[in-house]
């Protein structure tokens, strides 16, 4: 069945984002930040998909560390890495739209701090993985809950403190003309994003398996 589905959601997110273009092209501009605000039609749909990544890490370490299934490490491996990937997306477009927007490139301020701690904690779940020898796993995944359980403190971080970032009722309050291509931008980023764990997963998948021959070949 997966074998199935992949290749059709595979065109149908190469489709979106193609046609995503277009949709941003056409909406309205913004009436302070003009061409710049167009920005954020990326920035929040990466963001979305970064928690999206970033929970998809969470859950499959607790199954691991619950279960000790290999297919639940596999998950949390694949999302931790999409996390560090969108998540830098995040980090680069937010300044590159804060500059025109506040006219600095960064402000340690709540969402945009808690943010990058996020991403460095993913970070910190990779190295550990790669460098951090036996039973690093185990270790691991702990840290990927800690990166999960700092989710929603980045998303409310805006509303709790004052910050330069907006709130997250700029989303509901979106002129119409913006919703429509903000929502598809949206819908386009969670797709890849699930065919890239997709595909993450069945790597990981067989690097596993691979693994495992060469150490039946040792013994």
């Amino acid at each position: 069945m997966m074998k199935k589905i992949f290749p059709v959601l595979v065109v149908v997110a190469a489709a979106m984002f193609a046609y995503a273009p277009f949709m941003i092209l056409a909406a309205p501009y913004e009436s302070t930040m003009g061409l710049v605000q167009k920005i954020f039609y990326f920035h929040a749909a990466c963001g979305m998909a970064m928690f999206l990544a970033a929970f998809v890490s969470g859950i499959g370490s607790a199954g691991f560390l619950f279960s000790k299934k290999p297919s639940y490490d596999r998950m949390a491996v694949a999302g931790a890495e999409l996390t560090v990937i969108i998540g830098l997306i995040v980090l680069v477009t937010g300044p590159l739209w804060a500059r025109k927007a506040w006219g600095v490139w960064w402000q340690w301020d709540a969402r945009l701090t808690s943010t990058l701690v996020m991403w460095m904690i993913f970070n910190a779940y990779l190295l550990l993985r790669r460098y951090g020898g036996l039973g690093s796993e185990k270790l691991a995944a702990a840290v990927a809950l800690f990166g999960m359980a700092n989710v929603p403190f980045v998303y409310w971080s805006v509303n709790v403190w004052r910050t330069l970032h907006p709130k997250t009722s700029v989303i509901p309050s979106l002129q119409p003309g913006m919703r429509g291509p903000f929502w598809f931008c949206v819908a386009a980023f969670l797709l890849l994003s699930i065919v890239i764990l997709m595909l993450r997963t069945e790597l990981e998948k067989r690097r596993q398996e691979l693994d495992a021959l060469y150490l039946a070949a040792e013994d």
